[in-house]
């Protein structure tokens, strides 16, 4: 497991603080939640492009709509 050391400004990170506070959760976990979300917006735009290539409309528009169910959580 890696190590990551990140600059926030005083507010950003009281408020990243109570946000993890209201989840019943720590700092770190909630950064390792919300980069999970970034990953997984990143990866389906990814092979919605990817489809997109291989002109797969059918698949990318699923693909699409995978990312906005995943967007609504």
């Amino acid at each position: 497991m890696a190590t990551l050391t990140i600059r926030l400004s005083d507010e950003k990170h009281a408020r990243l603080r109570r946000l993890a506070e209201r989840r019943k959760i720590s700092v770190n976990k909630l950064i390792d939640e919300l980069s999970t979300v970034a990953l997984a917006e990143f990866d389906a735009e990814t092979r919605f492009r990817a489809r997109a290539a291989l002109g797969s409309p059918e698949e990318a528009l699923r693909l699409l709509e995978d990312l906005e169910r995943r967007q609504a959580r």
